[in-house]
């Protein structure tokens, strides 16, 4: 089963595809709630290049990477990768009043499709706060 989820950011689209493939921005808005952060982010943003995220819980209390395969890159467009056995296509679609940033994955049995939803949706409001931050909004 495949879940979609979408964000709406008034950001530039080169802002937004910065933000998105940068490890130092990752780190700032690469999580679900207040009580976990990314530790470390890894990009190698290419054909074949890896991509890693440290996601744990504040309270040391448990931790896990998140990290697959770069398949197709169209900058400033579209990112194809793996993770697993699973795929996820992250789309930026521009618009004369902002990005939106639609995120199409295969969806994992341990949670629900609903569970799976809320915590990928979280993250991009995380990611829009933060891009929209930088821009002062």
């Amino acid at each position: 089963m495949k879940i979609t989820v979408s964000i709406k950011v008034d950001t530039p689209i080169k802002e937004v595809w910065r933000a998105w493939t940068t490890p130092e921005d990752i780190k700032q808005w690469n999580a679900a709630s207040d009580d976990w952060h990314t530790t470390k982010a890894t990009v190698d943003l290419q054909v074949g290049g890896s991509f890693s995220s440290r996601m744990e819980a504040k309270d040391g209390s448990m931790g896990f990477d998140f990290a697959g395969t770069y398949r197709r890159i169209v900058e400033p467009e579209l990112i194809e990768c793996i993770f697993g056995d699973r795929t996820l296509l992250v789309e930026f679609l521009s618009a004369k009043d902002g990005v939106t940033v639609r995120e199409t994955f295969d969806a994992e049995t341990m949670h629900s499709e609903e569970q799976q939803r809320r915590g990928w949706l979280a993250i991009l409001a995380n990611f829009a706060r933060h891009v929209e931050s930088k821009r002062g909004i």
